[in-house]
């Protein structure tokens, strides 16, 4: 039987990161739509942060974007960061939207711009030093369109000697989140398509070097969380990137269209002992909210990864246990379905209740005017977005 206290105490220690650009006007190809009430700086977006920590009580931490979140005192940003009650949490590094990235960053064939995409890289590690992050993420879109465009093997090759330049500058406490995606940009081949180029390339750098998995960068049917089982008995899952998919990356709220997958994924989490904040993983959200209002969005995602969560610290495993040595297959799948479709609403209000939380963070927000007050006071000046 499932210790319910010990489930209470797991979700109210959960800790979700957010992600600035989350809280900016975003889209698709083919239209960015604008939002009143966008943040248009890094304190806002972080005030933005705060307000969603402050009705769920989880999201502790807010990942930066440079040069999107780009300020002359970064020490500055993390103490207004802590004033608002979170830190800063992951540095994410953008090499894909210069010209000159246009045939690779740290892969492309001219050294120059190798050395300007690695210096890149390099800087954001100061970045981590003047804020106290810990984590340096890193994507790639590096990659070509076409056979022949340029050598496969030598592209890998620029591709160790950056990531190991950029390794050499951690600090002890500072480590890599190497993201990997399936294609996009790059159609034809890409230089990190998989997580196991990922896991091979943090193997060779050492042991602060972990894969990043974003739940959108996988092919159609892909099996998410044997990927997660995998790297977690490695000890090379370093961070999640929560998002939902039906297509391809497309950046929603987390569990919207799938999930079923959130929870078998947590599950994988909660088996292998790694919810634990001290474990190291960083579960954060990558999410784009085109056409929905930013805050309430990513509290909704938040709500998702905790009943995915709570579900999955659910599962009877010693009943699920049993049913697998004895090879019962329809009562071992019985037990994960039993404990998927548990109403897991009560129990999550009353966590919150227990830590002081509106038991209803989506309501509670808008009772609180927060959204009416930055509408008001956010007229002028330029919005942040994609490439701000």
């Amino acid at each position: 039987m499932t210790d319910t206290s010990a489930v209470k105490r797991a979700l109210a220690a959960q800790r979700i990161e957010t992600p600035s650009w989350a809280f900016g006007n975003s889209g698709t190809r083919f239209k960015v739509f604008t939002q009143p009430g966008v943040p248009r700086s890094p304190e806002e977006k972080i005030a933005d942060a705060a307000a969603v920590h402050r009705f769920t009580g989880v999201a502790p931490t807010v990942a930066l974007h440079i040069p999107w979140d780009k300020v002359d005192d970064y020490h500055a940003l993390a103490e207004y960061a802590g004033s608002l009650g979170v830190g800063i949490g992951a540095v994410n590094t953008n090499v894909f939207q210069d010209d000159d990235y246009k045939l690779g960053s740290v892969t492309n064939p001219d050294p120059g711009v190798r050395r300007k995409a690695t210096d890149h890289l390099l800087e954001a590690i100061d970045i981590m030093d003047a804020t106290g992050s810990r984590d340096l993420k890193l994507w790639f879109s590096d990659g070509i369109n076409y056979p022949g465009q340029d050598d496969l093997r030598n592209r890998q090759d620029r591709l160790a000697a950056a990531l190991r330049e950029t390794y050499d500058r951690l600090g002890g406490d500072q480590r890599i989140l190497l993201e990997y995606k399936l294609f996009e940009p790059a159609f034809y081949a890409t230089d990190i398509p998989d997580w196991g180029t990922s896991y091979a390339h943090c193997v060779e750098l050492g042991e602060k070097a972990t894969v990043c998995i974003d739940t959108g960068h996988h092919a159609p049917g892909t099996n998410i969380e044997f990927i997660v089982a995998f790297l977690l008995r490695q000890r090379k899952l370093g961070a999640f990137d929560f998002n939902s998919r039906f297509y391809a990356d497309d950046d929603l709220m987390a569990g919207a269209a799938d999930p079923f997958q959130l929870f078998r994924i947590m599950y994988e989490i909660v088996r292998g002992d790694a919810l634990d904040p001290a474990y190291g993983i960083t579960f954060m959200l990558d999410q784009c909210h085109n056409i929905e209002t930013k805050i309430p969005a990513i509290i909704r995602s938040v709500l998702n990864i905790q009943e995915a969560t709570a579900k999955a610290l659910l599962v009877d495993r010693e009943a699920l246990a049993k049913a697998q040595t004895d090879g019962d297959v329809l009562e071992a799948n019985a037990v994960l379905m039993d404990a998927y479709n548990t109403d897991v609403r009560p129990l999550l209000a009353e966590v919150r209740t227990d830590m002081g939380l509106d038991p209803d963070p989506v309501a509670a927000y808008k009772r609180s005017g927060y959204q009416e007050k930055i509408v008001a006071e956010r007229v002028g000046g330029r919005q942040a977005g994609w490439g701000a």
